[in-house]
C-alpha cells in the first residue's frame, strides 16, 4: 500500500538531491528514508531510481511518479488547512436553469454566489426543465432551478416561489376584452412549450383536467420564440405577468381573463441527496433568497 510518508520522502529527495538532505529535513534517518522508497517501489512495482549510477537519478517512470507525488502532497495540504479557513474551497458549480429564470433574477442569483464564495466558478446551463433534469440524474448538474414538475426521492427539492401566468395575445389578433372560457381560448391557435419544458407540463395537464379540445396549436422550446409569434398575431400563449407587463403597457400585448384561470406554477432548486454536497445546499438556500420572477424583461425587445 502506497502511504503519505513514502510519497513524502521520495519528493524531498527529488527536492533536495540526496537521501542524508531528505532524511535532515524530514528529521528522521537515513535508512529510515531508504526504506520508504523500498516499500514504494515495491507498492508501485516501478523501478525509481537508476541503480547503475552513484548520484540519486531518476528513471523515467520516477520522474513521472514525482509529479503525482507533489499533486498529492498538495492536495494534502489543503485539506489540512481547510478548517483553517473561513471560505469555501476554489471550487466548479454546475448550474441549471430554464429561459425564464435566465430572462429575470439569474444577475442578482450569481451576484450573491460571488459575494459568498468568490473563488467559485460557475458554469451555467440554460436549457429545458425535463433536459435539465435528466442532466442532474447523470450528475451533469449539481443544481437546477425547474418547475416542480419532476420527482424523484433521491432528489431534494427546495421549493423558491410560485410564478402567476396569464394567457396573452397580440391586440391584432384579440379583440374582446371579457373573461373567456376554456371553449372560446382553444378556437384561438394555443402557442405553447413541449413536454420536455416543466411549465409546458404544467399547461398540458391544466388543459387536459379542464377537458379543453385544442383545435391548433404550435409548440417551441422557445419562450423568446412565443413571445416573438405572440406579438407577431400567430396564436395566444401563456406568459408570466410581472415580466412581460411593459409589453402589455406598450399595446403589444394584452392579457386575456379566463375561467378558470392559469394555476400558478410552483418552482424549485433540485440537488441530489445521494452523495455529501453541502455546497448544493447552501446554493439552493441562496437562490431560495434572490429569487424573484417579478423583475421585468430588462431586454427590450424592440423587433417584436
Amino acid at each position: 500500500m502506497i502511504t503519505l510518508k513514502q510519497l513524502e520522502a521520495f519528493y524531498w529527495i527529488g527536492q533536495l538531491g540526496t537521501f542524508d538532505r531528505a532524511s535532515t529535513k524530514l528529521n528522521t534517518t537515513q535508512s529510515a528514508i531508504s526504506k520508504r522508497i523500498q516499500e514504494l517501489e515495491f507498492a508501485t512495482g516501478i523501478p525509481l531510481f537508476d541503480r547503475s549510477q552513484r548520484s540519486a537519478r531518476f528513471t523515467e517512470k520516477g520522474e513521472q511518479l514525482l509529479g503525482l507525488a507533489e499533486e498529492i502532497l498538495t492536495l494534502q495540504h489543503r485539506i489540512e488547512t481547510l478548517a483553517q479557513r473561513d471560505e469555501a474551497p476554489a471550487r466548479r458549480l454546475r448550474l441549471g436553469i430554464t429561459e425564464l429564470t435566465a430572462l429575470t433574477w439569474l444577475p442578482r442569483f450569481i451576484s450573491e454566489l460571488r459575494a459568498a464564495y468568490p473563488q467559485l466558478v460557475i458554469e451555467t446551463e440554460v436549457a429545458l426543465g425535463r433536459n435539465l433534469y435528466d442532466r442532474l440524474q447523470e450528475d451533469m448538474l449539481d443544481v437546477i432551478i425547474v418547475p416542480d414538475a419532476f420527482a424523484d426521492p433521491h432528489f431534494t427539492a427546495i421549493h423558491l416561489a410560485r410564478v402567476q401566468n396569464v394567457w396573452m395575445g397580440s391586440p391584432k389578433l384579440v379583440s374582446t376584452t371579457g373573461t373567456l372560457s376554456i371553449e372560446k381560448l382553444t378556437e384561438f391557435t394555443l402557442l405553447v412549450q413541449g413536454n420536455r419544458s416543466g411549465t409546458g407540463l404544467w399547461v398540458s395537464k391544466w388543459l387536459q383536467s379542464e377537458a379543453a379540445v385544442v383545435r391548433r396549436h404550435y409548440s417551441s422550446d422557445s419562450l423568446i420564440a412565443l413571445l416573438g409569434m405572440t406579438v407577431a398575431g400567430l396564436g395566444v400563449t401563456y406568459l408570466p405577468v410581472p415580466c412581460f407587463a411593459s409589453l402589455v403597457s406598450e399595446g403589444k400585448l394584452m392579457i386575456i381573463p379566463t375561467n378558470p384561470e392559469l394555476p400558478d406554477i410552483p418552482y424549485v432548486a433540485i440537488y441530489r441527496k445521494d452523495r455529501p454536497n453541502a455546497l448544493a445546499a447552501k446554493v439552493a438556500n441562496i437562490a431560495h433568497m434572490t429569487c424573484d420572477f417579478s423583475s421585468q424583461l430588462s431586454v427590450r425587445l424592440e423587433t417584436l
